[in-house]
């Protein structure tokens, strides 16, 4: 229940890193797949086909794992992926962390520009009604528990989910929240990271 399970038959799927080559067997990697449902292209957009569908390969613009046994976790988007220090932080593996927590409802990571990592890893947090906490006493529930460069460096606390950003379909909108936290900070994106 926790997978998508694994590849149908006559379809093709490899996870690939940024440069393309296909990772091992339980990394992380984009989710590529070819066979006869990937689409030819889009209808008539040459440039976003040429993006997305390489040699046959469709890229989906999902991060995954593929384990031992063929079957398949989505852990995250490309998109949201972010680089602290030269190390990649996905932001849904730091949300399913954070959501262990007893007093987390609802949390959204992601990426803020940071002059000496390049980017500062950045939570949004809703607590369960009812309930109190501080930024330093998430950070320890943290601690020890998922790698140091994971930490979120910035943590707010939302009121309820309606101060969430979200599309009218449930999915939240990260780059409103990168936007906002940004215009709090006082920070400019880097141009350079």
């Amino acid at each position: 229940m926790a997978t998508v399970g694994r590849v149908q038959p006559h379809l093709e799927v490899k996870l690939v890193d940024a440069e393309g080559r296909t990772v091992p067997v339980g990394e992380i990697g984009e989710l590529c797949t070819r066979g006869y449902s990937v689409m030819q292209g889009y209808w008539g957009d040459e440039a976003r086909t040429r993006e997305a569908v390489q040699d046959g390969w469709m890229h989906t613009g999902d991060l995954a794992t593929i384990d031992a046994e063929g079957y398949c976790n989505i852990v995250g988007r490309v998109k949201d992926m972010l680089i602290r220090g030269g190390e990649n932080v996905y932001p849904r593996e730091v949300e399913e962390f954070l959501f262990r927590h007893p007093k987390v409802q609802s949390v959204q990571v992601f990426g803020v520009p940071d002059p000496k990592y390049g980017e500062e890893v950045c939570a949004w947090i809703v607590l369960k009604p009812g309930t109190e906490a501080t930024a330093e006493e998430i950070r320890e529930f943290c601690r020890e528990q998922i790698a140091h460069y994971k930490l979120p460096r910035y943590i707010r606390f939302l009121k309820d989910m309606a101060d969430m950003p979200m599309t009218v379909t449930g999915k939240a909108q990260k780059f409103v929240m990168r936007e906002r936290m940004m215009a709090e900070l006082g920070i400019a994106e880097n141009r350079t990271a």
